[in-house]
């Protein structure tokens, strides 16, 4: 006997599929991933948080010590000139990340777009510019407990400015390629921002967790331009 007559011969002429699921089981598996870039999102500005927490606790804790009295040895600080254009660039990028995602909740992805690519470009340049702040310094790396506290910070914001960048820019490639899929399959297109397809539902959940984190790199940018310009 042969390993084929074993099989039921419903089960061996049937080009139906053993399993499907039912549209609960999809609508279950369709919100779960739109909350998993909910839960994504937070999990990454928790690890931020986390990151930033610790040099903000080295910063206070050789503020505080001053151990030879070389916590800041002649008050010496970063190009303050620098500091201020790289936080007000930052702040105006996460500006336009929020008011691209409000007029894409009203329907309009084109704005959505050019603010997108604007921040995208905004970014980019305050990376630029920490890049340069940092052959501008009057002080060398490990000369004080500020110098140190301070190329630290640069090094992390850099990190978190290209995590930003990167995440909206493939938000903004990603909305291109939807509406090219969309004109390609239904004919007339169809806007990300309106279309209650399951891939544009993912991607207004990322770009909603995207704009958090440009907050967030607000709340940040703010607080070490005090430490460092201004305490």
């Amino acid at each position: 006997m042969t390993a084929t007559s074993d099989i039921p011969p419903s089960v061996e002429s049937s080009d139906q599929p053993l399993y499907s699921e039912t549209p609960e089981e999809r609508e279950f598996e369709l919100r779960a991933a739109v909350n998993s870039y909910w839960t994504g999102g937070r999990l990454m500005i928790g690890m931020f948080t986390f990151l930033f927490a610790s040099l903000a606790f080295a910063y206070f804790y050789l503020k505080s010590n001053n151990s030879g009295k070389l916590w800041r040895p002649d008050g010496i600080t970063a190009p303050t000139g620098i500091g201020w254009t790289i936080f007000a660039v930052v702040v105006a990028s996460a500006l336009l990340a929020i008011y691209g995602q409000w007029r894409m909740r009203s329907g309009s992805v084109l704005d959505w777009e050019v603010s997108g690519w604007v921040a995208v470009l905004g970014i980019l340049l305050a990376i630029g510019l920490q890049i340069w702040q940092l052959t501008q310094l009057p002080f060398f790396p490990g000369s004080s407990g500020y110098a140190s506290c301070f190329i630290g910070w640069a090094v992390m914001n850099i990190m978190m400015l290209v995590g930003g960048a990167y995440w909206l820019e493939t938000n903004l490639a990603l909305c291109l390629r939807l509406r090219r899929r969309s004109a390609g399959e239904d004919g007339p297109e169809r806007s990300p921002a309106t279309s209650m397809a399951p891939a544009a539902l993912l991607f207004r959940a990322n770009v909603e967790s995207c704009t958090y984190f440009f907050g967030f790199m607000v709340v940040v940018s703010a607080l070490f331009w005090v430490f460092f310009y201004l305490i």
